[in-house]
């Protein structure tokens, strides 16, 4: 079973490769490679600040009844990219958080890792499975106030939200306290 999801999440990322047989082929023969991946095509990516993006990734991994969508934690640079529905409409807004989508690259390692400076907090499963927009902003603001209260101040910049002119759900998950 495993193995099934490792090699379908190999394929499902490196479907958006320049080169997708070589991307599989680094990958399967044991390697951690990072990989340049089109953004736009199959996904979007949200990126935000470590901090913020490392407890909306704990969020979303509680929510009951809910799968979350693959999420890849950059050490180095601080910040963690969220997988979401291609939607090049859509524009998020907030302070030090940008949107890959059509004509954007993301570098990405192999789904199986899970260590180094740039690994797989929430690895993709092979199935195609996303963040969802709705629970992601819902998470977001909920990270940002958990945020602003552990450090004893109001927050001075507003979480991300997105604007587009897609209809959001009528009922977005809910989000469990801490």
């Amino acid at each position: 079973m495993a193995l099934t999801r490792w090699t379908n999440a190999v394929e499902w990322l490196a479907a958006a490769a320049r080169e997708p047989r070589l991307c599989k082929s680094d990958w399967q023969h044991g390697t951690t490679g990072i990989h340049l991946l089109a953004a736009g095509r199959f996904w979007d990516v949200l990126i935000v600040p470590a901090c913020l993006g490392l407890r909306t990734a704990d969020i979303l991994a509680c929510l009951p009844h809910f799968e979350p969508g693959p999420a890849l934690l950059d050490s180095r640079r601080q910040q963690v990219g969220f997988f979401l529905p291609p939607n090049p409409a859509s524009i998020w807004a907030g302070h030090d958080i940008r949107y890959l989508t059509t004509g954007s690259w993301i570098a990405t390692p192999a789904p199986h890792c899970r260590f180094g400076a740039l690994r797989w907090i929430c690895p993709p499963d092979g199935s195609g499975t996303l963040n969802t927009p709705a629970a992601l902003e819902l998470a977001l603001h909920a990270a940002m106030g958990e945020l602003a209260r552990n450090h004893g101040a109001t927050p001075h910049r507003a979480a991300p939200h997105r604007s587009t002119d897609t209809p959001t759900p009528a009922r977005p998950p809910a989000i469990p306290h801490a």
